[in-house]
């Protein structure tokens, strides 16, 4: 099927008398006639549910269709995509153990690897998105387990270079991990140029309306973890804790990695997604291809004309000719990349507030990716505890506002946004 029909169709087939929609399981557990029909599932001989903590058939069903659109061959939801994040890179990597990252990721990623995760004995080397060949290969040790970075970083809006990560990645002996949630894979299929696996945050355009937190894991089924058994031991040696399995052997290539990660990470830290919110989620990727046009159609739109206006000093979008990344767009993003746009109101920190204060369509929020446009000035919301001078550093400037263009009609976002430009 193509992407457009498996956004629709894909993930679930109704038998005959089955609900044409996918059915909202809403039990936490699953009864069986005998204690040797459930034993079959602790010892992944059978499939099928037992407890809604490791897997749910409403969760599996959006799971399967997050796979199809990706191309791959196996995925999982989490409750957020933190969670799919931390599991994607938790999954192979323990303390004493490396990762190699772009520079250029969300903030919330960025504390999670350089934070958190030290403090579990993982450490990590960014790198610049456009950093040489050389570069990238010197920030890699022999402990390094995985390379991730994002395909459209949020708020900065580079675009990686799969292509050049994945070599590296692969020269290597370790996975590529790609977060493609601004771009979806309607706009950029990762696996496709190299990736091994894909993180989303599903509560962004996937559900698209704001109404659920989530967040998806997709394997490729294409990197050979007995080829690197030395490196991934958790993979390619038997689990204890799990009836001395080896996923790597017992699950192939195409389901070791999404089958350790649920038995394991999902069995020991829970961060389930709810039916009810598999079911939301669902509902969003019956639409993202038509969404997703629109999207980029209103941020093209919006972006060609905050740069033709006078108070404002710089604008950031892939879309853009010119645009640092735009060559390297039209590469990895050719039906566009997605409806966020950023730019610097002229006069500062003060001019940027006096902006937001005098939107009317647009609302103020944190939150992104949405059917409604949403802004946000961080330096005097998420980063108000900096002054100008630690913005800059932190690489967030004063006068930076992210948009998010919704689906509303692009001539009434423009004529919001000249109003309140007009005020600065």
């Amino acid at each position: 099927m193509k992407l457009n029909t498996i956004c629709v169709q894909g993930g679930y087939t109704p038998g005959n008398g089955e609900p044409r929609q996918i059915p909202i399981v809403q039990s936490t557990t699953f009864k069986y006639s005998t204690s040797e029909d459930m034993g079959k599932l602790f010892d992944l001989e059978a499939s099928g549910y037992f407890y809604t903590r490791l897997q749910n058939p409403t969760n599996d069903y959006v799971a399967a269709k997050i796979a199809e659109l990706e191309g791959g061959t196996a995925a999982m939801l989490t409750s957020s995509g933190q969670a799919a994040n931390f599991f994607a890179l938790f999954n192979i990597c323990s303390c004493g153990d490396h990762i190699v990252s772009s520079s250029s990721i969300y903030g919330g990623t960025f504390n999670l690897i350089d934070v958190t995760m030290r403090k579990m004995g993982i450490e990590a080397t960014f790198v610049a998105p456009d950093c040489t060949e050389e570069e990238l290969a010197a920030a890699f040790r022999p402990n390094t387990k995985a390379v991730f970075g994002e395909t459209i970083a949020n708020p900065a809006l580079t675009v990686l270079d799969i292509e050049k990560f994945a070599k590296a990645a692969h020269d290597h002996g370790v996975p590529l991990i790609v977060d493609n949630t601004f771009a979806t894979p309607v706009n950029c299929r990762p696996i496709e140029w190299g990736a091994d696996i894909v993180t989303h945050s599903t509560t962004k355009y996937m559900d698209g309306h704001g109404a659920c937190v989530g967040g998806a894991i997709v394997d490729s089924g294409k990197f050979d973890w007995m080829a690197h058994a030395d490196k991934f031991p958790g993979l390619c040696t038997p689990d204890e804790s799990y009836h001395g399995v080896t996923y790597a052997e017992k699950f192939g290539q195409a389901g070791a990695f999404i089958t350790k990660c649920t038995v394991q990470l999902m069995r020991d830290l829970g961060c389930i997604q709810a039916p009810q919110h598999a079911f939301i989620l669902n509902l969003g990727l019956e639409s993202l291809h038509v969404r997703m046009a629109r999207h980029c159609e209103n941020a093209q739109a919006v972006a060609e004309f905050l740069q033709s206006h006078p108070n404002v000093t710089w604008v950031t979008y892939p879309g853009l000719p010119g645009d640092k990344y735009h060559e390297q767009a039209k590469k990895y993003l050719p039906g566009g990349s997605c409806g966020v746009v950023s730019f610097g109101v002229k006069g500062g920190r003060k001019a940027a507030e006096t902006f937001m204060k005098h939107l009317k369509l647009a609302a103020i929020e944190t939150h992104v990716a949405d059917a409604r446009t949403c802004c946000l000035h961080p330096a005097s919301s998420t980063h108000r505890q900096m002054n100008d001078e630690q913005l800059v550093a932190a690489g967030v400037s004063p006068d930076l506002v992210r948009l998010s263009c919704g689906l509303e009609d692009k001539e009434d976002l423009i004529a919001d946004l000249r109003q309140a430009l007009d005020q600065v």
